[in-house]
């Protein structure tokens, strides 16, 4: 024990010379000659040589290193994309066996994590956060992101964030336009494969397999089930802090926000005009092609929009169940009624901006507009001519076709225009005008 105590007293004098030695002393600048530079070099080559045999198996698509060959293997799939794993219930396919496991428990309801003497289902890992649990530590990893916030990998060309790699890639497809995913019966393309396999295609096949259990109504898509049960419960968690607005999906509210921003878009390559959503771009390109897909079984006639088929219909069912409470008169549509109503109460809500003229409807607004312009889109086919409504073009053919559906009750007296036949029972009444 003397000798130890005796050896640390020296090697503690030792040491306090040596600093003080150091504090006197200003350090020589390091000299490296090239026989070191070489010894560097050879180490860094060892150390890399180290980190081959550590990691041998080496991808040559982006390099990315491996320690086992099991690994390499399943990450050599995700650029082939062999999906060697099937589904003996279904046949979807999977790049992983441990993926096409957890998706066997799904069909056969097996709950490998139970409890031998209640029953109950638990999973070996549960977040602390919110108690859910999970089958494995990654996923539980994955979803601890959604209590963190933590979006680790971002988009180099719009600096978007993601939780997930497979988000990331999937979005990088947008930037590039890649569309990998195609339909076989119509050749349609998609950068996501569910929306191939659980949307699109079932367009084709008609199958809807999500109901409202409120309503009955079915749908092909789990999250427009969602939203349309918020319809039912009046629930609206995306809101927009601006104006303050709820909505019941977050595609209603990306819809609104360019209310706000004036953002549109989409643009159409034929005409230059710019629309907010994809939707409006779609319905406004039927102008140029004259594609009018819906077509009445009735009469024959075709409309460009779906929604127009069915009002359309009811002028054929005579169903008219919107009473106007001031006059009696019936409308097939509420829209009508409520267009109806601004007669009667005087209401002229839209306002020309160059000459403040004002207008019951946004579309007698939009023709008047256009007198300003000079614009005349509508042509007649016949003659030339050409017009800033459609209304006063359909009016002008009946010259051509010599057409006259306005009937004088009294007399039998044909009339092209309506305000004609209301100028000439003035003449049966003695009114004046």
């Amino acid at each position: 024990q003397e000798k130890c105590e005796q050896y640390c007293l020296e090697h503690k004098v030792h040491s306090q010379e040596r600093i003080s030695t150091l504090d006197q002393d200003e350090p020589e600048p390091l000299q490296m000659n090239q026989d070191d530079s070489v010894i560097f070099q050879e180490a860094a080559e060892a150390e890399n040589q180290n980190r081959g045999r550590r990691k041998p198996f080496s991808c040559g698509v982006c390099e990315k290193r491996f320690a086992f060959k099991s690994v390499f293997d399943a990450h050599m799939r995700t650029h082939t994309g062999e999906k060697p794993f099937m589904c003996v219930i279904c046949n979807r396919c999977f790049a992983l066996k441990s993926a096409l496991n957890v998706h066997t428990r799904t069909q056969t309801g097996e709950k490998p994590f139970s409890c031998v003497n209640c029953g109950k289902s638990e999973m070996p890992f549960p977040c602390e956060a919110c108690g859910k649990s999970f089958c494995d530590k990654q996923a539980l990893t994955y979803h601890m992101r959604i209590h963190t916030g933590e979006k680790p990998f971002s988009c180099l060309n719009c600096e978007k964030c993601f939780s997930v790699k497979s988000q990331l890639t999937r979005h990088m497809r947008i930037h590039t336009g890649e569309k990998p995913f195609s339909c076989e019966t119509c050749g349609k393309s998609f950068h996501q494969k569910q929306l191939l396999t659980h949307a699109h295609l079932r367009t084709h096949t008609g199958e809807k397999p999500f109901s409202c259990g409120t309503c009955g109504k079915s749908f092909p898509v789990r999250r427009t089930l969602i939203g349309h049960i918020r319809s039912h419960t009046g629930e609206k968690p995306f809101v927009w802090v601006t104006c303050g607005q709820g909505f019941c999906t977050k595609q209603i509210l990306t819809h609104h926000m360019t209310i706000h921003t004036g953002e549109k878009p989409f643009t159409c390559v034929t005409c230059g005009k710019c629309f907010r959503l994809k939707c409006n771009l779609t319905q406004h390109m039927t102008i140029h092609t004259g594609e009018k897909p819906f077509l009445c079984v009735n009469c024959g006639k075709c409309f460009r929009q779906k929604c127009q088929l069915p009002k359309h219909m009811k002028i054929h069912t005579g169903d008219n169940p919107f009473s106007c409470e001031t006059c009696g008169k019936s409308f097939s549509l509420k829209n009508r009624l409520t267009d109806h109503m601004k007669i009667h109460t005087g209401e002229k809500p839209f306002v020309c901006v160059i000459c403040e003229k004002r207008f019951v409807f946004k579309c007698t607004l939009n023709v008047h507009k256009r007198t300003h312009m000079g614009e005349k889109p509508f042509s007649c086919e016949t003659c030339g001519k050409c017009f800033s409504g459609k209304l006063v073009l359909t009016q002008h053919m009946m010259i051509h076709t010599g057409k006259k559906p306005f009937v004088c009750v009294i007399c039998g007296k044909c009339f092209r225009l309506k305000h004609h036949i209301n100028g000439h029972m003035r003449s049966h009444t003695g009114e004046k005008a």
